[in-house]
């Protein structure tokens, strides 16, 4: 019989197999995707049914677009860092250093907010297929790199986040 720890070191994690594999691709052109359809979404249709919203909904679907679209750029921010390692331009040990500036942590109001049931069924999606995704990322990077993420400061304790997210997206897409 085969001890447990010796058994342990052969284990193999699945979403590391996943990510540093083929089988990546569909996961990212999925975050792409869907970074592309919110974006769409929110300059066109969305941008004309906002208006049509009472005040509380109007004031709720501004929030949550802003929730929307930081939850699509950290989870964006990831899948770049995770294509660069699968692709060579980067290390592991690069990647994890990066992808500490990445928070797949954005929370959404959800369906007890004053004015949730008036937000569009469109806009709704979005937010469903975002979440469900930021966990999906969040469970794989738990497994591939170990312990819980995000144990950085939080943004309100970081200098400028949004400096941090363009040296983020620079470093996943410098060459060599």
């Amino acid at each position: 019989m085969t001890e447990p720890s010796k058994g342990s070191a052969k284990t193999i994690k699945l979403a590391e197999r996943r990510i540093f594999s083929q089988s990546f691709k569909p996961l990212y052109q999925e975050g792409m995707g869907l970074v592309e359809q919110a974006a769409e979404y929110l300059d066109g249709k969305g941008r004309l049914e906002a208006k049509k919203l009472s005040r509380a909904a109007a004031t709720l679907y501004a929030a949550e677009s802003m929730r929307l679209t930081t939850r699509l750029m950290q989870v964006a921010s990831w899948l770049l860092l995770q294509r660069a390692a699968n692709s060579g331009e980067m290390t592991r040990d690069q990647v994890a250093s990066e992808k500490s500036k990445v928070r797949l942590d954005t929370a959404s109001a959800h369906d007890e907010a004053l004015g949730w049931n008036e937000l569009p069924k469109d806009f709704l999606d979005l937010v469903s297929r975002s979440l469900r995704l930021q966990s999906l990322v969040r469970r794989m990077d738990e497994e591939i790199y170990g312990g819980a993420m995000n144990d950085t400061p939080t943004t309100a304790g970081r200098a400028n986040p949004v400096s941090d997210q363009i040296s983020l997206l620079n470093t996943a897409f410098a060459r060599g």
